[in-house]
């Protein structure tokens, strides 16, 4: 609860530095409002002649006249077609209107009639009554910015400062205003995949100001905001093919923020989502671009503690890599191997999991290329006594593909993991881990006889020095102890 009313009472700022359409409390009208006159400016939008003219002083204004009430509009079959742009242009200017959804009873009448218009309007646009002039295109457009660009609450660590908060276990905030929100989002969604949207002229409005703000927003707590952000975000990277590239970057920057500095971002599964689709579409043979965004950004991506929260989508996106170009597998696996938690057994689980996957997709060129040091960690998991980890790891074998990798490489493999499994079947204390070592152990044995019988010699001369070696030590103490003692 706490939390809740320090979000109310303080904002965060969006990271882009102009506030496309927000209206700083102060100039909001707290009263009954006319919408004969609104102005919306944004410093870093550049529109057709004439609308810096129109632009009020002090960026994100919204002037309106102080007395009146914002009166109730007719539906758009009640009208005849001719007048229905004009009435379009009214409806979008009765959205631009905000009000205080944490007093529930206020303004109800002037926020259901938002509400109804915003209705409408999707409705219009969807069912393709009749095309939008440009000019309306811009000003709905508007309207849509003056709506969700904004700042976003603190997260909960902000408000208590402490930063060991668990992302998982915190409580999202949820939007206020989401039932005008929602419908907000879905008329810019709608008007996105609209046919008769002409990307030629829309491109002059969803601009890459646009574009950055809406990337901004990802980093809202509420999880049905990010829900439409990535629908649409995807629906405006397909349409606008000159977007693409800016898009990708847009992201690229998201990430090394969050990796390399703050390690708090709250859209980070979203935007992973939405590449995933990205990354399936590639061409072949992979631009360098890509090679690069594999390298420095998805790689990484492994590192921040709060991995878990988008674990599933990075793994998606890591093996559509390897499956557009397998020979990516041995820059993705000593990728993971860099990253490998030390101490953070579930971690450590999900990095066994995404191995698989990776695995899967390996050819044996590249599995040999890095199956050293890959089996070297492998072992040192087979060993954990956290048995999920251990567990995990012996599950490798259950895989067909990655046991006859193993299988084409067994006189490396084996001498590397030997101890390993001699130490779990002596003294691992699960009886499930102990039981799938057996079976491992077995499985070696009878893939290759001579080598097991090798490695077991090899392990047993390796016992037996470490044995002396203990013994000599043993002695020395007594030697040094007998020196020392009264009359020695």
């Amino acid at each position: 609860m706490f939390t809740k009313i320090m979000k109310r009472g303080h904002r965060k700022v969006p990271k882009s530095e102009d506030l496309y359409g927000y209206v700083p409390p102060g100039h909001r009208n707290s009263g009954n409002v006319s919408t004969s006159n609104v102005v919306i400016t944004n410093a870093s939008r550049i529109g057709p002649a004439g609308l810096m003219q129109q632009q009020a002083p002090g960026p994100g204004t919204l002037l309106a006249p102080s007395t009146g009430t914002i009166e109730t509009l007719p539906m758009f079959r009640d009208v005849p077609a001719s007048e229905r742009q004009n009435l379009f242009l009214r409806k979008v200017q009765v959205c631009c209107f905000q009000f205080d959804f944490v007093d529930t009873m206020r303004m109800i009448r002037e926020k259901e009639i938002k509400r109804q218009s915003l209705v409408e309007l999707v409705d219009y646009i969807q069912s393709g009554s009749g095309k939008i002039t440009e000019s309306n295109q811009e000003e709905m457009i508007r309207m849509i910015a003056v709506n969700i660009f904004r700042p976003l609450p603190p997260a909960a660590y902000e408000n208590t400062g402490s930063e060991n908060l668990d992302p998982e276990e915190d409580e999202p905030y949820l939007e206020p205003s989401w039932p005008h929100l929602q419908l907000v989002y879905e008329l810019l969604l709608r008007y996105v995949v609209s046919t008769d949207t002409d990307t030629k002229v829309a491109k002059r409005y969803i601009d890459h100001s646009f574009v950055l703000q809406v990337l901004d927003l990802f980093d809202s707590e509420d999880p049905r905001e990010r829900e439409y952000l990535k629908t649409i975000l995807h629906r405006i990277y397909g349409k606008f093919m000159v977007h693409r590239p800016f898009i990708r970057k847009a992201i690229n920057n998201i990430f090394y923020r969050f990796i390399y500095e703050t390690e708090r971002h709250s859209g980070i599964g979203e935007l992973l989502e939405i590449l995933g689709s990205i990354i399936n579409g590639f061409a072949l043979p992979m631009k360098e671009e890509h090679k690069l965004f594999l390298v420095r950004a998805l790689i990484p991506l492994h590192k921040p503690k709060p991995v878990s929260l988008y674990h599933q989508q990075l793994s998606y996106c890591i093996t559509q890599f390897v499956e557009k170009d397998y020979k990516l597998a041995d820059t993705v696996i000593r990728g993971l191997l860099k990253y490998w938690p030390v101490i953070n057994c579930q971690k450590e689980v999900l990095f066994l999991g995404e191995l698989e996957e990776v695995l899967e997709g390996t050819q044996a060129a590249e599995f040999q290329r890095c199956m050293v040091p890959l089996f070297r960690q492998i072992s040192r998991c087979l060993n954990s006594s956290h048995f999920q980890v251990a567990e995990r790891a012996l599950f490798l074998w259950n895989n067909e593909h990655i046991v006859n990798l193993i299988a084409q490489n067994r006189g490396v493999i084996l001498p590397i993991i030997f101890e390993a499994l001699e130490k779990n079947i002596r003294s691992h204390w699960n009886q499930a881990v102990h039981g799938l070592t057996v079976n491992v152990r077995k499985m070696f044995l009878e893939m290759d006889a001579e080598l097991f019988e090798e490695c077991q010699r090899q392990y047993a001369e390796k016992e037996a020095r470490a044995r002396e070696v203990e013994e000599l030590r043993e002695l020395t103490w007594q030697r040094l102890a007998a020196a020392a003692a009264p009359g020695g």
